[in-house]
């Protein structure tokens, strides 16, 4: 099988070895992907704009992989406080409630003390 990297410019991904995303057949296994807006490299302070900025950067490497949101099977979310997930809510609701994907929410550390939430996505391609 096939293996494609998909790479969103962050020097993160050159520092420690790793790419935004792999195509490995039907299959898109997304990084954790937190709310920098690799443009600018910069990150808000507000949490559901953090959580908007992650949705668009992960949407950003399945167009690359020839897939939208739709194709999201399985996400995982990572805020250091879980207090904080109700905030970000109704930006998931926006974005997956119609596609509903298998979830789980976990309270860790992450990276930077900028980031409130990580979000890791995996995507099946159908035809």
């Amino acid at each position: 099988m096939k293996r494609k990297l998909i790479s969103s410019g962050s020097s993160f991904e050159e520092k420690i070895g790793y790419s935004r995303a792999v195509v490995a057949g039907n299959m898109i296994f997304v990084s954790g992907t937190t709310g920098y807006d690799y443009n600018t490299m910069q990150i808000s302070d507000d949490i559901a704009e953090q959580t908007e900025q992650c949705i668009k950067n992960i949407e950003k490497a399945l167009q690359e992989a020839d897939a939208s949101l739709v194709d999201i099977v399985r996400l995982t979310y990572i805020l250091p406080k879980g207090s904080d997930f109700e905030q970000c809510w109704p930006v998931l609701k926006k974005y997956f409630g119609g596609i509903r994907p298998a979830a789980t929410m976990i309270s860790a550390g992450l990276a930077d003390d900028k980031m409130k939430i990580e979000i890791e996505a995996t995507a099946i391609k159908t035809d």
